[in-house]
């Protein structure tokens, strides 16, 4: 049995900014009723160019209403550039965490709001299409769709390929697709990147510090939370987490998907980061 934390539920059983909106500046509609999940988001515009008003309708399962419920309430008072840059992974923290196995409910949210805004910004012509060649039959997901989820929330397996996308999850004829986009992927971006250079102790306790003051303290503050380096040994980071993320029943989730990614992308790969023991 999958653990929801209760904001999930709270927003599966309290949905925000569920309906319709009369002559709507944007329109993104992504999924299918024949995979089982799909997705309606459409916002108005103020005077400033910021999102007044936003709502939605889905149909699927409740982490779908809980994910779709919280982009709303992340997006409203933002401009389209600021709406665009958050993440699956932000829905996701912003409700506490998902099961691995629901994060695609997360990821479908974030494609239907980029898919409002194309629509916004082409004048009401652009309707997202799929992208590329489809390598899921069965859920209709696209390789690029796949490549993008891997290189946004640094899948590695078959197994988070489909807890992200579904591709793979039906009759599982596509497993050797879905293999050779996570080799290729990961080895085309392992070729681009450029080598980095060996930190110092003090170097590398310094480029964590400005990383968690630049990248991970003002999302955990934006929801009431806080972090603390604690110290740092070779490559074993310990924190303490603060004010709500303290105690909190999603604290592992936050650690290991959100602080510890943030710090391996900006700092090393090489890095495990840990919560002082209370």
């Amino acid at each position: 049995m999958w653990d929801y934390t209760d904001k999930v539920k709270d927003h599966f059983f309290h949905p925000r900014n569920v309906g319709t909106i009369e002559d709507p500046d944007g329109v993104g509609e992504v999924g299918s009723l024949a995979c089982g999940d799909m997705l309606r988001l459409m916002f108005k515009l103020d005077e400033a160019g910021r999102i007044r008003d936003i709502k939605f309708q889905t149909f699927g399962c409740g982490s779908a209403i809980a994910a779709s419920s919280a982009l709303t309430e992340l997006v409203k008072g933002k401009t389209l550039d600021e709406a665009q840059k958050i993440t699956n992974q932000d829905i996701a923290r912003y409700l506490g965490g998902l099961p691995e196995q629901k994060m695609h409910c997360s990821v479908m949210g974030r494609e239907a709001l980029g898919a409002a805004i194309d629509n916004y910004r082409s004048g009401g012509v652009a309707k997202r299409t799929l992208e590329g060649r489809v390598i899921c039959t069965c859920f209709g997901v696209t390789e690029k769709q796949i490549e993008t989820a891997v290189r946004e929330n640094g899948l590695r397996t078959v197994e988070d390929v489909t807890n992200y996308t579904k591709a793979g999850g039906g009759c599982g004829g596509c497993h050797p697709e879905i293999e050779k986009i996570l080799a290729r992927t990961w080895e085309t971006d392992a070729a681009s990147a450029s080598p980095r250079k060996k930190l110092t102790t003090i170097q590398k306790i310094r480029t964590i510090e400005e990383t968690i003051d630049r990248e991970i303290r003002p999302h955990l503050e934006s929801d009431g939370g806080g972090i603390d380096l604690v110290d740092v040994e070779g490559d074993r980071v310990v924190v303490a987490l603060r004010g709500l993320c303290s105690g909190c029943a999603a604290a592992g989730v936050t650690i290991k998907d959100f602080i510890q990614a943030k710090l391996r992308e900006f700092v090393s790969e090489d890095l495990v980061v840990e919560e002082e023991d209370s």
